[in-house]
């Protein structure tokens, strides 16, 4: 069961999520930051890469979604899973930003991914739905 640190059951809100992302600069920090809203009581979200709209999940069907971030792009059709991996391992050493990272994976076909806090997996999905890659989220380094 995952700790929800609020007081007398409350739920997480989108101003408690946007003050833990706001630590993040880059995918190095990404660990810290899921660690934080895990302890909020997020067990899942899933980040469209269209729009920027993410839908946060909690126990009991509770689920809350941000507006988009930016104007709607075009996710490639073609989607190359050895591209993503290249993107990842650039992203998460710290050399590129999370603006740039979602651009990269939208032209390499990624449509969303999806965080699954128990499991503690991030998985990434193309246009049709169909996996590209799924990876562990490391340990927090705090």
């Amino acid at each position: 069961m995952v700790q929800n640190n609020t007081n007398d059951g409350e739920k997480f809100t989108l101003e408690q999520i946007k003050a833990a992302h706001a630590k993040t600069r880059s995918g190095a920090d990404f660990p810290n930051y899921i660690q934080e809203i895990k302890e909020m009581g997020v067990i899942a979200y899933e980040h469209f890469l269209s729009d920027g709209h993410i839908k946060y999940h909690g126990e009991n069907e509770y689920t809350i979604a941000a507006p988009p971030k930016w104007e709607a792009k075009k996710i490639n059709t073609d989607s190359d899973k050895e591209d993503l991996k290249a993107i990842l391992k650039i992203h998460q050493s710290g050399k590129t930003d999370y603006l740039t990272f979602c651009a990269e994976a939208a032209e390499i076909g990624v449509e969303k991914w999806i965080l699954d806090m128990k499991e503690m997996t991030c998985t990434y999905y193309d246009l049709q739905g169909n996996k590209m890659l799924t990876e562990k989220i490391p340990a927090n380094k705090a």
